[in-house]
């Protein structure tokens, strides 16, 4: 026993040694400055309608602020570390020969921008999870009520002045470019709104929050953000009945769930009575549209490249499928081969295999951020799927949903391992 306290009294003596010499007040605001630019950065997510958004400033100051508080990188994140700059080193040789095109050379940044996002983001919330998740889930939740309200004010020209920037093709879009981009990335903030009313009660506030954004994402028109938000929160809904132990609480989740289901059809009945809106709905709610098929249709030009691709071991190129076919893959696993060559296919269809093994495989453990982990798996299984059928790949919120999965289940697998270890430690005193 004296020998095992001292091994503690060492470990905890170097474990602290970093911090000698550091006042706690430089702490304390080291702390507050990254949270507070973690609150900004998903607060300007949104606007998007020129780049460089704020958004790209903002990470930079909360990379900052990670390294004023000497956030560590749990080696776990070392394998999807490896697969990203694995993506990226496919890209950067398939950039090669387009080396002149400046538009490939931009794409090729932002990815490796966008994939060092997402590490970035798992290591602020593997390290004081709860607090840190929860000001990234307000500020989300505000900034996509906000986001919602501008696009809402377009689509209806609720007030004077011009508002067609926030439109296209009678399809609400905000301030994002394209409506496309605006649904999918409402849908965490859903989740969000949804399992904190399933856990907490619905409360006014919440239940206007979650309706402004359903409203805004029925409006964007986007078949494939509807899929998404219905699969995920079947999804998160599905692994909270099975997560919880009460069956008061699942008997609960059973009321709520068909609740909400009348609510969602009562507000759609509604929405399709207004104006236009009833036409531009059955336009859209059609599986397959006029560009998909045919001999110009995405899917056609999808069939087409793949013969080409698997002669073609640096793809296409960075941004270059247009080149050939006169439009995007509508793919993103397409288009990691087209973009980032074989290895750089493989290695991104890996990265999201193991981010959803390594989500599903903590999920279900008790943690007291376990309700922030589902919403985030459900969003994030949900675009994996969503990437199907488009270029998911420079979505913003797309790495912060697979940085906020990798985060949670490194810090739950940290959590038990403590745990575990505490209990021997009990055991052999």
């Amino acid at each position: 026993h004296a020998v095992r306290a001292a091994e503690n009294r060492e470990r905890l003596l170097s474990t602290s040694a970093e911090y000698i010499g550091r006042p706690a007040g430089y702490s304390r605001l080291a702390t507050r400055f990254l949270h507070l630019s973690l609150f900004a950065t998903v607060f300007v997510s949104p606007v998007v309608m020129f780049e460089p958004a704020p958004y790209e400033a903002m990470i930079v100051l909360m990379a900052l602020g990670c390294v004023f508080t000497g956030a560590t990188v749990d080696r776990r994140l070392l394998l999807p570390f490896f697969l990203i700059v694995l993506w990226n080193v496919g890209g950067l040789i398939a950039l090669m020969p387009v080396i002149t095109d400046q538009d490939a050379i931009t794409f090729v940044i932002i990815s490796i921008y966008l994939g060092m996002s997402a590490m970035l983001f798992a290591c602020l919330f593997a390290q004081d999870s709860v607090r840190r998740v929860e000001i990234m889930r307000n500020a989300y939740i505000a900034t996509a009520v906000i986001a919602s309200i501008i696009g809402i004010i377009g689509y209806f020209n609720l007030l004077p002045g011009s508002w067609d920037a926030l439109t296209r093709y009678n399809r609400l879009k905000s301030t994002f470019k394209d409506p496309n981009l605006f649904g999918p990335f409402a849908i965490l903030p859903l989740m969000f709104l949804i399992s904190g009313a399933l856990l907490n009660g619905l409360k006014l506030r919440h239940v206007t929050a979650g309706s402004i954004i359903l409203v805004a994402v029925l409006l964007s028109f986007s078949r494939a953000a509807w899929a998404h938000f219905i699969f995920s929160a079947m999804l998160m809904v599905a692994l909270m009945f099975i997560a919880t132990p009460s069956a008061r609480f699942r008997a609960r989740i059973a009321t709520a769930t068909v609740l909400s289901i009348a609510g969602v059809a009562v507000l759609v009945a509604g929405m399709l009575s207004v104006g236009h809106i009833g036409t531009v709905f059955k336009e859209r709610a059609s599986l397959v549209q006029d560009y998909d098929a045919g001999d110009g249709g995405r899917f056609t030009a999808q069939a087409d490249s793949i013969p080409k691709l698997l002669e073609r071991p640096n793809g296409f190129g960075p941004y270059q499928f247009h080149n050939h076919y006169g439009q995007d893959p509508h793919n993103v696993y397409l288009n990691a081969f087209a973009s980032y060559g074989w290895l750089g296919g493989v290695s991104y269809a890996a990265l999201v295999l193991i981010t959803l093994w390594v989500g599903y495989a903590t999920v279900l453990k008790r943690t007291p951020w376990q309700q922030y982990q589902i919403a985030a798996l459900a969003t994030y299984t949900g675009v994996a799927l969503e990437g199907f059928v488009i270029d998911t790949d420079h979505w913003r919120s797309y790495y912060l949903v697979m940085g906020m999965v990798w985060g949670l289940a490194i810090a739950t697998i940290n959590a038990e391992r403590k745990a575990h270890s505490e209990a021997h430690l009990r055991a052999a005193m």
